[in-house]
């Protein structure tokens, strides 16, 4: 990642931080719009579940600039979320989701280059995450 694109997404994040339950919830709303079959996953209250992954995207957003520091992380994270029955796939559409969700809170501020580094952000992390998770032994 570039450094304009990891500047890019801290601001456009410091734009949803203060909006996060309600992005929480239009992130797991679309998630489960997208796939009905990952909603048993997800045993436990939504909302706190919503405060995780908050808090766990505003790590990694503070961190970009120290991928090193948040690789091996994702890594154990993507690992331990084998046994839920996340696969490969569902990858894909978390991250259709959070785009989805970005787009909402962020309006007008969603541009084609915002969408373009949170992509590439994401793609970045799930292949590594992927990876840990699926690769061969």
């Amino acid at each position: 990642m570039t450094p304009a694109e990891v500047n890019l997404i801290k601001l456009t994040w410091s734009r949803v931080v203060p909006i996060k339950e309600t992005a929480a919830g239009l992130f797991y709303g679309k998630l489960f719009e997208l796939d009905p079959s990952v909603q048993p996953m997800f045993k436990g209250d939504i909302k706190e579940q919503g405060a995780k992954l908050m808090a766990t995207l505003n790590v990694v957003v503070e961190s970009l600039d120290r991928l090193d520091q948040v690789v091996p992380v994702a890594k154990e994270l993507a690992i331990r979320h084998v046994p839920y029955g996340v696969k490969p796939g569902h990858y894909d559409t978390v991250g259709a989701a959070l785009l989805w969700t970005l787009e909402q809170g962020l309006g007008a501020g969603f541009t084609a280059d915002v969408k373009q580094a949170w992509a590439k952000a994401y793609t970045t992390l799930a292949g590594v995450m992927k990876e840990a998770a699926y690769a061969p032994a």
